[in-house]
């Protein structure tokens, strides 16, 4: 008798349950795991139609393969979901995201089943080929490692790097392509039109793996003639199809596409390919959203929804009127406002229009806007060779995202001097995406490159003047960082004017103690100064606005003027704002009390931003508890 509706999942608390099954309870179980997604999520906000999305591969990957003991290695993560789910997390799932629950991403801190760490998009196959290749040398013959990688994943700089590799290292890797025609944003470039128009005939792969199976019993076949073999077939076949295979062409054998909601044609695929000598890619064609019609309909806006309906699908939202805007609002807005007036101006982003809200632009000047797909590294150097022709490219990358492009920063921007405006959106904490993405370094690593202008606003009207400035002539390299979140001014439109790079500003007057703050921040040491100043203290506030060129001017008169100083900065204290302005004390021979807020030298886990600020000591508690012992070790020095 079939049980009932989740009685299959409750019973599953590993993947040997699963494979305890019959096959034909698949489909059940897949429901089963669709629904439970959809139910969990529904209230408790997470990444939601990439694991939708592949409900029946992940079924398929842990049905077939013996994991743990088989590596299945996940690229970016969001589609790890289902995973979490099957590998003995389902009790936990309503913590994903919190502070202290189930992390947002795969984890092997969190879980055997988790390989590596994949926040980030586009290294699968890389990691999952010195995982298999590691197996080959430890005589582990019999381990399988597959890379599960999406079309908006392949687009990045080293996928196509970690392809190449597999063809030319000996391995046994398997290549999971889920073809779901999305990164977050719908996937760009001539991969996605590529893998469009790719067949294979499922037939003439069954049969050219049957007859090579043949020819290696009887004798008459080895790998060097297999190889061989391989590269005349995929000529001649290519030939007669009049059909370029990419992947045969590297010597990875291709098979599919496979209908990837079909969770029983899967293990039967898997199966007959699994034990093949040599790399090989599965080619399947999935559905982001798959099961849940609104995030069929619209998988950008479901890629990561909040709370919605889980029976009508609607978003529940919360009531926005009379709250600041996001920054990236403002970023999208002001962006548009200055192409209106500065025919040079050109947008870039890779692959984030909507998150970043380029699209604003997108929409209204679509030959000016370029999205050029999971490729950070290609989106900074396009942008240098934009300018190198005099126009003035806003180049907007995520934070934590920009560290992969920290070589193309160096060599094709920053060296040449060029006018590329760098806007890292998502800078600082970031909240429940967790170690992967908060935009901790960017100050740190970008402080010691020569040429470069590096600048945080405190609110919106400075963001909008920070991006007036940045596009006048002969700036040079500039980089805007600003948070994920909204602002603190409802009435954020203003008249842009220019700010002198390298100056900062008095924000509030003091004389007890000088805080000097970077970026918006600011805000919550204008909170805790006005509860010191209950306590009958006075503080000094500068808001620093640059880090690079650093002014120079208020750091001389701070040092003469306040024994105490504080540091704030949203990002690693190592160094950034807090670094440069004890290297400039120490530099001119002044010896002032400076303590440094930020983050810790340690990752940060995931949870809400006031949580993660609260931790990290940055929120209005931690200020004023660096304030009240700031103040404390003058007073035992006056005593």
């Amino acid at each position: 008798m079939k049980k009932k509706r989740l009685e299959l999942l409750n019973d599953i608390h590993s993947p040997a349950d699963l494979r305890s099954l019959p096959l034909e309870d698949l489909p059940e179980v897949c429901d089963e795991l669709r629904q439970s997604l959809i139910n969990t999520l529904a209230d408790n906000p997470g990444h939601f139609a990439s694991s939708l999305g592949v409900v029946e591969l992940t079924v398929a990957l842990h049905y077939v393969f013996n994991t743990p003991y088989d590596r299945i290695v996940w690229d970016v993560g969001h589609q790890a979901g289902g995973h979490k789910i099957l590998t003995g997390r389902r009790e936990q799932f309503d913590t994903y995201r919190h502070l202290h629950g189930l992390r947002p991403f795969p984890s092997p801190e969190e879980s055997e089943y988790d390989t590596v760490t994949c926040g980030h998009a586009s290294n699968s196959i890389s990691a999952a080929l010195g995982m298999a290749v590691a197996a080959q040398k430890k005589g582990e013959e019999n381990r399988h490692v597959v890379a599960v990688i999406g079309d908006g994943s392949m687009s990045g700089g080293l996928a196509y790097e970690g392809l190449n590799n597999v063809s030319s290292t000996p391995n046994d890797l398997l290549i999971v392509l889920n073809d779901n025609n999305m990164s977050i944003d719908r996937s760009v470039g001539g991969m996605k039109h590529y893998l469009h128009q790719l067949h294979t005939s499922n037939t003439y792969n069954h049969v050219r793996f049957v007859a090579a199976q043949h020819l290696f019993k009887w004798g008459l076949l080895n790998e060097d003639r297999r190889n061989r073999i391989i590269r005349f077939n995929n000529s001649l076949k290519s030939l007669l199809t009049n059909q370029q295979n990419i992947f045969e062409g590297m010597n990875i054998r291709y098979f599919g596409p496979e209908d990837g909601h079909n969770v029983i044609e899967l293990v039967q695929t898997l199966r007959s390919i699994c034990n093949m000598k040599g790399p090989k890619l599965l080619h399947v064609h999935t559905v982001k959203g798959k099961g849940f019609k609104a995030a069929e309909k619209n998988p950008i806006e479901f890629h990561a929804p909040g709370k919605f309906n889980p029976e009508t699908g609607e978003r529940i939202k919360v009531n926005t009127d009379g709250m600041p805007p996001k920054y990236q609002d403002v970023f999208g807005h002001t962006l548009l406002e200055l192409a209106e007036k500065n025919p040079k101006i050109v947008g870039v982003t890779p692959a984030m229009p909507t998150g970043c809200s380029m699209n604003i632009m997108m929409k209204a000047m679509p030959e000016r806007t370029f999205d050029v797909g999971i490729a950070e590294g290609h989106a900074v150097t396009f942008s240098s060779g934009l300018a190198t022709e005099g126009l003035q490219p806003f180049c907007n990358i995520y934070s934590s995202f920009a560290q992969r492009a920290y070589d193309n920063i160096i060599h094709d921007v920053a060296i040449s001097k060029l006018n590329v405006v760098l806007c890292l959106d998502r800078a600082g904490v970031v909240g429940e995406d967790g170690a992967t993405h908060h935009g901790a370094f960017d100050l740190a690593f970008l402080r010691p490159i020569p040429h470069m202008t590096i600048c945080s606003p405190m609110n919106e009207h400075e963001l909008r003047h920070l991006m007036y400035t940045a596009q006048l002539p002969d700036k040079g390299p500039f980089v805007i960082r600003y948070p994920r979140g909204r602002g603190v001014l409802v009435d954020w439109e203003c008249e842009m004017e220019e700010i002198p790079v390298g100056k900062g500003r008095l924000v509030h007057e003091g004389t007890d103690l000088a805080i000097l703050s970077l970026g918006p921040i600011g805000n919550s040491a204008e909170e805790a100064i006005a509860e010191a100043e209950k306590e009958g203290l006075s503080i000094a506030h500068f808001d620093m606005r640059f880090l690079k060129p650093i002014d120079e001017e208020i750091l001389e008169k701070v040092g003469h003027s306040f024994k105490h100083i504080i540091t704030l900065e949203d990002g690693v204290r190592t160094g950034g704002l807090g670094s440069a302005v004890i290297e400039y004390m120490q530099d001119h021979g002044l010896e002032n009390n400076v303590i440094r807020l930020g983050l810790p030298d340690e990752f940060v886990e995931h949870g809400t931003i006031p949580e993660l600020h609260h931790i990290v000591g940055i929120d209005k508690e931690g200020i004023l508890q660096a304030i009240h012992t700031s103040l404390n070790i003058y007073r035992e020095e006056e005593n």
